[in-house]
């Protein structure tokens, strides 16, 4: 007796130490001795109920039941060692990294990207361009060479040669030849790899001349032509008639746009003579429907003829192309939309550009800074002058076994990362290495570095998210005690339910039997004839509204089959053609379908009184009901299995009215 008492007491000294154990986040509760926060409890109450959330003490009460439930279940699940599933972890651990990159980035330069990006959008810029080519992989030696010569290409510009003759002289880009290094219109983000040039263009003004400018492909010398408003897109229609190697019939495809166009004017119906005489195959039948489109994204004279068109249902001229001659229609036309409207899709077109390693490196150097890193250069030049290259550059090239521990970069916590971890990253990333080749060997190395110490930099970072933000933790227990819910649910509760079928059975006859009704149903035969002949579908509706199906199936269909019948069940108001025709005996009147030659006709043959539903007829909801008895049960045994324990006062402290 008296060791009993101890151990009560024990226990009450141990649980009042746990609640007073965080003073500034004391325990609301605790399932088998594991405490929930009141700050845990706030957060999920507070996200889970939303503007309800007002924190009256009947609404605590409840959802404090509610949760003391489900961490009853996650304790069991834990138990159960469903934490220790390999698909539950692999499927915990891609959430986290997904959620991770919301917080790996910088996100104030991330929106400074976006606003930039959106303010560009709002003007197309006329440009030309000289092309030097140069794969942004190139040796070294062979980027000095292009370089220069864009420099020497710039020099002669700026000193006054004509940019169009250098263009269609010097350019690497084969249409200079023809356009004279003219590209049109260009708008906001250009394609990946040419922020540079992007920023280059929208900072110059008109009539300048800027570069060389970088791009994956090589460098741009740029010349600034004119800026207007962004033109949007625009939603049209066409009619074409293509061109002919002929020139005579050619001559007559011209004649033929040209009464095309003469048809129009006089009133025809636009969707009748796109279908008639369109030669775009595709969009002829939709009234020559093309959809909306942008900048560049045809040639100039069509584009220009489109956004030429003043009002909705406008169209132009015949319009020459390289394909022929068109005729377009303006539907309608969409400016840029507001920053609000099209900030989500930018913003993620920007987390796939190249420009977003902008933001990544403001966000390693921040990291850098606050976790008090330093690197050890000494270290890696004396590592570097230990490696030849036709070795480090090769498949051959293995890392010390040795595995060498001077350190090469450390982080406030003492975590320190050594040359043995950068040659095992080496060997990792063999084909980055290899791709050295040709070049000195000390920039592949500090290359390589630079890329490693990014990497090991933000892993770093996702390893600290957890105590850095709250948010972020309560998120990740969220989704793992979800999962883990899910799994111990679906085997205590769930598959029990649907596999168990003598328990739902005896549960049905005992709680269910009189749950679920049939309202009152009409046993409908349903006649269907092979014709849509009025008169033979009336002489069988009047024969079926005196004699029984079988005698009708036996009458008409002595040569070939005419008929045939179908029996279902119809509750009351489940069927439309029954209607007013709710009466034992009732025959509907026949409805015919012209497509198909068929026609069809219903008659009562009998109404059936409410009945209770069978196991069979309701097995969804029963299964869902003993699903919530199983449940219930489990709870019951849960509790009895894992003490809960209160603190009332904290749970006090939440009260507001």
């Amino acid at each position: 007796m008296f060791k009993n008492l101890l151990a009560s007491a024990c226990l009450l000294l141990w649980f009042a130490a746990s609640l007073t154990a965080q003073s500034g986040d004391p325990v609301l509760f605790t399932v088998n001795g594991k405490p929930v926060t009141v700050s845990e409890f706030r957060y999920i109450y507070t996200k889970t109920n939303q503007d309800k959330a007002d924190f009256s003490e009947a609404s605590l009460r409840d959802y404090l039941d509610l949760y003391t439930k489900f961490k009853l279940k996650v304790q069991k699940a834990r138990d159960m060692k469903l934490d220790t599933v390999a698909s539950l972890q692999s499927e915990l651990e891609g959430y986290r990294r997904q959620l991770a990159n919301s917080y790996l980035v910088d996100k104030e330069v991330t929106e400074k990207l976006i606003h930039e990006t959106y303010a560009r959008m709002l003007q197309d810029v006329n440009i030309s361009h000289i092309f030097i080519a140069c794969d942004r992989n190139a040796k070294a030696a062979d980027s000095l060479r292009a370089y220069n010569r864009a420099m020497n290409i710039f020099n002669l510009v700026k000193g006054g040669a004509s940019f169009e003759k250098v263009a269609a002289d010097s350019s690497d880009d084969k249409s200079a030849k023809e356009n004279r290094g003219n590209l049109g219109f260009v708008s906001a983000m250009l394609p990946d790899g040419y922020y540079e040039m992007e920023k280059a263009i929208y900072s110059a003004s008109k009539g300048a001349v800027v570069g060389p400018v970088r791009s994956n492909t090589g460098y741009h010398i740029v010349m600034v032509n004119e800026f207007r408003p962004a033109r949007g897109e625009v939603e049209v229609a066409q009619i074409l008639v293509r061109k002919d190697k002929s020139p005579e019939k050619n001559s007559l495809q011209r004649m033929r746009i040209d009464s095309v166009y003469t048809l129009l004017k006089s009133g025809a119906s636009w969707d009748d003579v796109a279908a008639r005489f369109s030669e775009d195959k595709v969009t002829a039948p939709k009234g020559g429907y093309i959809g909306f489109f942008g900048i560049n994204r045809y040639q100039r004279t069509f584009e220009d003829a489109a956004f030429a068109l003043e009002k909705d249902g406008d169209y132009t001229a015949p319009v020459e192309t390289s394909l022929g001659w068109h005729v377009i229609k303006r539907i309608s036309r969409r400016p840029v939309g507001t920053f609000e409207s099209v900030k989500r899709g930018l913003s993620e077109r920007i987390k796939r550009d190249s420009r977003s390693e902008i933001s990544k490196q403001s966000m390693i150097a921040r990291i850098k800074k606050e976790s008090r890193f330093q690197e050890y250069p000494a270290v890696l030049a004396k590592w570097s002058a230990k490696q030849v290259d036709s070795v480090f550059l090769t498949f051959k090239w293995k890392p010390d076994p040795a595995k060498p521990q001077d350190v090469l970069m450390r982080y406030s916590d003492n975590k320190s990362y050594t040359v043995a971890d950068f040659e095992d990253y080496s060997l990792k990333t063999g084909r980055d290495r290899m791709r050295g080749v040709g070049l000195p060997i000390d920039e592949t190395i500090q290359r390589l570095y630079k890329n490693w110490s990014d990497e090991v930099t933000m892993q770093f970072e996702e390893s600290q998210l957890d105590s850095k933000y709250p948010d972020f933790h309560s998120l990740m227990r969220e989704y793992e005690e979800g999962i883990l819910l899910f799994e111990a649910l679906k085997i205590n509760v769930w598959d029990k339910a649907n596999n168990d079928t003598l328990g739902l059975d005896k549960y049905f006859k005992a709680n269910l039997a009189d749950k679920y009704k049939w309202e009152e149903r009409a046993r409908v035969t349903i006649y269907t004839l092979k014709t849509d002949d009025p008169k033979m579908a009336e002489k069988v509706r009047a024969l079926a509204s005196k004699k029984p199906s079988a005698d009708v199936l036996k009458k008409i269909n002595k040569k070939e089959e005419v008929v045939t019948v179908m029996e279902k069940l119809y509750e009351k108001g489940k069927n439309k053609d029954l209607g007013a025709f709710w009466s034992a005996g009732a025959v509907t009147s026949v409805k015919s379908d012209a497509s198909t030659k068929t026609s069809y006709f219903l008659k009562i043959e009998e109404i059936v009184p409410p009945t209770p539903k069978g196991l069979a007829e309701a097995r969804g909801y029963a299964v869902a009901d003993y699903q919530d008895y199983l449940e219930k049960r489990w709870i019951e045994e849960l509790r009895q299995a894992y003490p809960v324990q209160i603190n009332e006062e904290a749970l006090k402290t939440l009260v507001k009215k």
